[in-house]
């Protein structure tokens, strides 16, 4: 019997590579929920020291430790930042009713500007409708590193995505995305779980390439879904097509697949070309 693999595939990992993160939707079943649900209400939240193994975090019996050890769950970990990532830090963060005020946009890698990136887990344990607010991105945005609330004076932005859902909803983010937590306009509380896990290994070659590297037709097929979307352009970018974001999506793919020859339409191999051969 075959044993099931449930790491992310190609195009799935394209698409954070693309945009920064991924959504997995109603993902945590409704009885968990519930219990994880119950644990936030009840204020029973262990904490960890930073750098700790997460799989010696939420030990049984826990609701928070049953959703991340799922086998789905596990195989976007590991397709991200791969086996026995370290724990940095976990937090829940509530939305009272009735605000009239939404967080100000910000990133929070503030000095992070590394090729390997850590990932933040967000979780919603109940319905998060629109009026409840949810977390709001700005997909793509992860190669704009700034400083923390540089971009804060800003309300809105072309393309910006509310992350809202149905309870069991899983989001997994890129450490340097753009977001903020948006007001809850509703008469009930509205909670999210976010954990922050850092890699031990190189992210190279860690999700399912079975997809990819099919001979003939069905593999180059998937490369080709692979070029679209890393050429694909977010409604925010500049007027040059965002150019300079196509060729940092081209070196982030070229260090997560381990192909250092990876390109899309001859961008970052013609400004490559430094020749040192002498004219004789």
């Amino acid at each position: 019997m075959t044993t099931p693999d449930f790491r992310l595939d190609s195009v799935q990992m394209a698409n954070f590579a693309a945009r920064g993160f991924l959504r997995f939707d109603e993902l945590v079943p409704d009885a968990l929920n519930k219990e994880i649900l119950k644990v936030f209400k009840r204020g029973e939240f262990p904490h960890f020291s930073a750098g700790t193994p997460l799989n010696a975090c939420y030990p049984p019996p826990s609701p928070i430790g049953e959703m991340l050890r799922m086998p789905k769950v596990q195989g976007i970990i590991t397709s991200l930042v791969g086996p026995d990532p370290l724990y940095d830090h976990h937090a829940i963060h509530t939305r009272s009713p009735k605000q009239v005020q939404a967080q100000h946009v910000h990133g929070d890698a503030i000095i992070d500007t590394r090729i390997h990136f850590d990932i933040q887990l967000m979780y919603y344990p109940h319905d998060v409708p629109l009026n409840m607010g949810g977390t709001l991105i700005v997909p793509g945005s992860h190669f704009r590193r700034i400083n923390e609330s540089d971009i804060g004076r800003y309300q809105n932005f072309l393309g910006q995505t509310p992350l809202v859902g149905k309870a069991g909803t899983l989001l997994a983010l890129h450490h340097g995305i753009w977001h903020c937590g948006r007001r809850n306009e509703t008469s009930r509380v509205r909670y999210m779980y976010k954990l922050r896990l850092n890699p031990q290994v190189r992210q190279t070659r860690l999700w399912n390439m079975s997809d990819i590297e099919q001979p003939g037709q069905a593999g180059e097929a998937v490369q080709n879904e692979v070029n679209r979307i890393l050429s694909t352009r977010e409604p925010w970018f500049e007027n040059a097509d965002g150019r300079i974001e196509i060729v940092n999506r081209i070196k982030f793919w070229r260090f997560l697949s381990g192909d250092e020859t990876f390109d899309v339409q001859y961008w970052l191999t013609r400004i490559e070309n430094m020749p040192e051969q002498l004219v004789r």
